[in-house]
């Protein structure tokens, strides 16, 4: 039997040196490739992964501008660049530390010290709020781990002019102070976030994605007006250094609104200078700051008294022999007038006569008339650090506190809140809220006052101006009413300072068609006056004239009166 053939396997050696061949080829590419990657491009596939590294970074938002009512910019944030670090790679190359200390114009240490405080982290500020090119120049030195950061900054064209009320902002772009801080968040919008590919240095090479819509912060348009507020400033300034005075406020209101036309303090400081900022200076006294109204609450009063039908303006009230006592302490005025009318009480700022008229009606209709004007409470404006004043309870009223309070004694109230009182009288007896921002309100008021009364007592505050203690704060061609005061300061142990004033003024014009109202405020007046006619009265007049012709106000006064008035000269006396 024939068994099965097997088939012979040939070899063929050419083949074999072939695949031999090509797989030695292929592993030599391998290895010349592997050199390649690992020897001679390490470097450059280095700096590509580098520069593949993803980071989150904020968006910042825009800080909304701020205006006037008239547009004119009063807060505007400005690009500016902050340069920053990476401690632990900046710590890597401090052979480069001394030309980058001389470029942020810091010392070595200074920047050491910097990064020892944060070594823990990824970022520090090296310096903040430079101009773009300054930073441009720091970051073209190529240090390792310092890039550079846009941020903004305020600038405040009105500088000094308006810095109590819209104040200023840190370093952050975060509201400090005035309507900067009040409005901060309407100010501020939302930060965004975003994607990015950064290189060694931290700088960004691209945009990847947006992850949160950055929503910058919107448009603030204040009430104020800058022309008028420039006036007020210029009148005021001048008034503080001719009386050698401490300081000064002055506060202009629009009495159909409740808006704020004008606001000024001395001293003041430039929001732009921030070696300025100290505390005492950038303190808005219009707001925070407390004195005794005096002789200008005697208005309310008297429109108590004739409101009640116990008086009329005719009605008589002997104040000889110019000293009065109640519950054993006098009350004095600074000579006998002997009788007068209720009328010729607010004119020639009786004392006497006033506490009298007062203590003829019960405690608590004085008690109302003063809070129902606006005493002992907050006016409602948004600035920060508003005072309510002081009105003492009626239950813990004394005959005296009856007495003095009728003619602006034992209660404080702030420059603001006055206005707001004389609003009442100038708008017709309406007590309006008070606002800085433009036509954020059209409340038509509450009625706090009859609108018979407050013609009568308007009628009256108009002869304060032209035959009384306020001659000089007459302005030709216009009516002007209001009334004087003069307080003594309180001590801060007890009691008053004997021969330490505040002088005021708080009036309105045009007495036809009243609109603006003033109260001016002269804190410590140390030269040869201080009665409120001779010191305050004549910046109300500065200011009211400009704003009375920078509204374009018709004239309503004939040229008669006000040459006539003008003659009067200096008041004979004031309260």
């Amino acid at each position: 039997m024939t068994g099965a053939l097997t088939p012979k396997l040939k070899f063929y050696p050419g083949r074999h040196w072939f695949v031999f061949g090509l797989m030695a080829v292929s592993l030599a590419l391998l290895l010349v490739r592997a050199f390649q990657v690992q020897i001679l491009e390490s470097g450059n596939l280095q700096r590509q992964g580098e520069i593949r590294q993803l980071r989150t970074y904020p968006v910042k938002p825009v800080r909304g501008v701020i205006e006037d009512r008239q547009g004119e910019i009063l807060a505007v944030s400005t690009p500016l660049d902050a340069i920053t670090a990476d401690p632990r790679e900046l710590r890597k190359v401090q052979e480069d530390w001394p030309r980058l200390a001389n470029a942020l114009k810091m010392s070595v240490s200074q920047i050491s010290s910097r990064l020892d405080r944060y070594a823990e982290k990824k970022f520090v500020y090296l310096r903040r709020h430079l101009p773009p090119q300054e930073a441009d120049q720091i970051e073209k030195l190529g240090v390792r781990g310092v890039a550079s950061q846009r941020e903004y900054g305020r600038y405040y064209p009105a500088g000094s002019i308006t810095g109590h009320i819209v104040g200023f902002t840190d370093v952050d772009d975060q509201g400090q102070e005035g309507v900067e801080r009040s409005f901060d968040s309407h100010l501020s919008g939302v930060e965004g976030y975003k994607r990015v590919l950064i290189d060694a240095r931290h700088r960004v090479v691209g945009d990847v994605e947006s992850i949160r819509q950055v929503h910058h912060g919107r448009q603030l348009r204040l009430s104020l007006d800058l022309r008028i507020q420039a006036a007020a400033r210029r009148h005021l300034r001048a008034a503080v250094q001719a009386n050698q005075a401490a300081g000064g406020s002055a506060v202009m209101l629009d009495s159909r609104s409740g808006e704020v036309l004008a606001m000024v303090n001395m001293p003041d400081f430039n929001p732009n200078d921030r070696g300025d900022l100290s505390g005492e200076r950038f303190r808005n006294r219009a707001v925070t700051d407390l004195f005794e109204p005096g002789s200008t609450i005697k208005p309310f009063t008297l429109s108590m008294a004739l409101a009640k039908g116990v008086f009329s303006p005719d009605s008589k009230v002997m104040t000889s022999p110019g000293v009065h006592y109640v519950g054993g302490r006098p009350i004095r005025d600074i000579r006998d007038y002997g009788e007068l009318s209720v009328a010729e009480l607010l004119i020639r700022s009786s004392n006497v006569g006033t506490a009298k008229v007062a203590m003829e009606l019960a405690p608590e209709e004085l008690y109302n008339t003063l809070n129902a004007v606006g005493f002992g409470r907050l006016t409602g404006v948004e600035l920060p650090g508003e005072q309510s004043g002081r009105l003492l309870k009626r239950e813990r009223w004394r005959p005296v506190d009856h007495a003095w309070l009728s003619f602006g004694y034992g209660l404080s109230s702030t420059p603001l809140q006055l206005a707001r009182a004389y609003s009442v009288l100038a708008n017709g007896g309406l007590l309006r809220p008070v606002t800085i921002r433009m036509g954020n309100r059209t409340e038509t008021g509450t009625r706090v006052l009859p609108a018979d009364v407050v013609r009568e007592i308007n009628a009256i505050l108009e002869r304060v101006v032209t035959e009384g203690t306020a001659k000089r704060a007459a302005v030709p061609h216009y009516r002007v009413a209001g009334k004087t005061g003069t307080v003594h300061k309180i001590d801060p142990d007890g009691g008053y300072q004997k021969d330490r004033y505040q002088s005021l003024f708080a009036g309105f014009a045009p007495v036809s068609d009243p609109r603006l109202v003033l109260v001016v405020m002269i804190d410590d007046p140390r030269g040869d006056q201080h009665y409120g006619g001779e010191v305050a009265a004549p910046a109300f007049s500065g200011i009211m004239a400009d704003a009375l012709r920078l509204h374009a106000v018709v004239p309503d006064a004939p040229a008669k009166l006000t040459q006539d008035t003008a003659r009067l000269g200096v008041p004979d006396s004031d309260a």
